[in-house]
């Protein structure tokens, strides 16, 4: 079976002149994705973690490959853009639902009409929103009970309480 990856965080840019890069993380809090020494840039290129940290307002981090570590700025400068990736079975068990546990769920109303597949999800403040892509696009609160009845991830589906016509 093929890994499922999870995107941790992106690098956005060079630190100094040393290959260090500054990351953006997208996990909660910002320093959980430093507790993962091996990643994966773009789901590709394996790198690992030598030091990690913050500098100032910007985490900051020296990675090695293939044993090696990335000391050139132009190097470094290479991976900008580069999504940092790990694998799910590399995330703790919880109770809660990952975002990359639902992306992929087919998504259909208490009566069997399918609204389509979840592509993507967003954090608003209030509660997270799933892009669900059909018929056309559509966003669906992920709200537990009252718009979310049953997720399956097994069967690969969730159940939502949603009128398939509302805009």
């Amino acid at each position: 079976m093929e890994a499922k990856w999870v995107v941790m965080g992106e690098i956005i840019g060079v630190h100094g002149v040393r290959g260090g890069l500054t990351i953006r993380s997208f996990t909660d809090p910002l320093e959980n994705v430093l507790h993962y020494s091996r990643w994966q840039l773009d789901e590709r290129r394996e790198v690992r973690v030598i030091e990690g940290g913050w500098s100032g307002k910007r985490m900051v981090v020296h990675l090695e490959e293939h044993g090696t570590p990335i000391t050139d700025r132009d190097q470094a400068a290479a991976l900008i853009g580069a999504r940092i990736c790990v694998p799910r079975t590399a995330l703790p068990e919880s109770d809660e639902l990952y975002w990359a546990d639902l992306v992929g769920l087919q998504v259909e109303t208490p009566d069997g009409q399918s609204l389509g597949a979840v592509v993507n999800m967003l954090e608003t403040g209030a509660n997270d929103v799933m892009v669900v892509r059909g018929d056309r696009e559509r966003l669906i609160p992920f709200v537990r009970d009252h718009v979310v009845h049953t997720v399956d991830l097994d069967a690969g589906r969730m159940v939502v309480d949603w009128d398939p016509e509302f805009e």
